[in-house]
């Protein structure tokens, strides 16, 4: 039986710069977004070929800032292919407002970003409690928040847990720990340690199928080792095309790879089961 494939961290980039301006978050353009760009009609494409039934197109902070209106209009364009999630500013004064102006417009979750390879601001703190009534709306409505943070930032994220443990939250790429000493995976017991709060998941991207490899570490030891941790039910695949290089057939491959020592229903989970879960249009779509 085939296992159906679910992209839950994916980005689209405008082909019209005049229609969708650039604003990126931290004044940088990302180079992935500058070189190897991919719009709506080009991701339909590569999930054609790759086998992925549906995308969560994540909004390109590092492109577009907190402005998810090319992702909004393609999720309402190919409904029965996407859903979106936005990016805001959690310590606004207009944050609630935002939060719910695009989720009327037809968006699926929220995403706050706090650090990543083009845009890292020290100065700013997830477990600000200017945002903290943002933070009690979200949790309060349901609305899944995706948080990219890295791992040195993973104590701001159990305050945050601790704090509204109703929220569901994912989390991009793992936090991108370090692998490399390989099982038990000793540097990143700061995750780890985050296995006991229930509302928290997470996203095994191309970031961590790739950095498994590295080292002492094997992608059966990762995965095995994240899945007893977390619950293959807390977990969920994401490609982070384009962002990552290679196509998407290629993520596709090399998650499968990752993958392929778990038993089948522990990978229904990550492939689709928890993106469902913490999505339910997907299953409509």
């Amino acid at each position: 039986m085939s296992i159906e494939i679910i992209d839950l961290h994916s980005h689209v980039i405008a082909p019209d710069a005049s229609a969708y301006p650039l604003n990126p978050m931290g004044g940088k353009q990302s180079d992935w977004s500058r070189e190897r760009p991919i719009d709506g009609a080009g991701m339909l494409q590569a999930m054609a070929l790759a086998g992925v039934s549906k995308s969560v197109l994540v909004q390109a902070s590092t492109c577009y800032g907190h402005d998810n209106r090319y992702v909004q209009d393609c999720v309402a364009e190919h409904p029965q292919a996407f859903i979106g999630v936005f990016s805001v500013d959690m310590v606004s004064d207009l944050a609630i407002a935002d939060i719910d102006r695009w989720i009327n417009a037809g968006l699926s979750g929220a995403r706050v970003f706090i650090a990543g390879h083009t845009a890292a601001d020290k100065s700013v703190r997830l477990d600000d409690p200017r945002g903290f009534e943002a933070w009690r709306y979200v949790e309060a409505q349901g609305i899944p928040m995706c948080v990219q943070i890295r791992s040195d930032g993973l104590d701001q994220v159990e305050t945050l847990l601790q704090s509204f443990p109703k929220a569901v939250v994912l989390l991009d790429h793992f936090a991108r720990p370090h692998l490399e000493g390989g099982a038990p995976y000793s540097e990143a017991q700061a995750l780890f340690k985050l296995a006991q709060y229930p509302n928290l998941h997470f996203k095994l991207t191309t970031h961590n199928v790739r950095e498994s490899l590295l080292g002492q570490s094997t992608a059966s030891d990762f995965a095995q080792t994240v899945v007893q941790a977390f619950g293959a039910d807390r977990i969920a695949w994401g490609s982070n095309f384009p962002a990552s290089k290679g196509s998407l057939s290629e993520h596709v491959q090399e998650a499968r790879a990752c993958l392929s020592s778990l038993k089948t229903s522990d990978q229904e989970w990550i492939f689709s089961g928890t993106a469902k879960k913490i999505y339910p249009k997907l299953t409509h779509a």
